[in-house]
């Protein structure tokens, strides 16, 4: 992991293509570039942690480039779910229920990100309030995404059962 600098990720980072990304769709670049000028930025190497089962929940994690690799741990062992891809975030259901991490984030390629600690989430809110709502909404809204394919792997594992 090593630090960056805005300036650093805007000569690999489009700040236009950035209001089309989920987690800053809607959102000014005025506004993507506050929130990159007062988060923590920085690189991954491929296979490099982001963060590990039991770590603090009181950030996430926005994909500025590259992918991300999530495994989840659950009773002594971890389990692929899924990668996340440029312009997505990971970690919001941690911050939002205020636990510890639950499980594992690699990077599955190199990749630039920013993290948003609940800090600086409360201060956007200040300095922003009605961007504030608009990353709010495209947060619960890639929460509903998730949630509805987790649904859809249930039905699919009980109709399987079934037959």
């Amino acid at each position: 992991m090593q630090k960056k600098t805005v300036d650093d990720i805007l000569k690999q980072v489009n700040l236009v293509d950035c209001t089309h990304h989920s987690v800053f769709g809607a959102l000014s670049e005025p506004e993507i570039l506050w929130l990159l000028e007062h988060g923590e930025l920085f690189s991954l190497e491929n296979g490099d942690e982001l963060f590990l089962h039991g770590d603090r929940g009181d950030s996430f994690f926005v994909i500025l480039k590259g992918s991300l690799e999530y495994y989840k741990y659950h009773e002594g062992q971890y389990a692929y779910i899924r990668n996340y891809s440029q312009g997505e975030q990971i970690g919001f259901v941690s911050m939002i229920a205020l636990h510890e991490r639950v499980g594992k984030a690699l990077a599955a390629e190199p990749s630039l990100i920013l993290n948003v600690d609940s800090e600086l989430f409360h201060e956007f809110h200040l300095h922003a309030p009605m961007e504030f709502g608009i990353l709010v909404m495209n947060l619960a809204r890639d929460m509903a995404r998730s949630f509805r394919e987790v649904n859809n792997l249930v039905v699919d594992l009980t109709t399987h059962n079934k037959t």
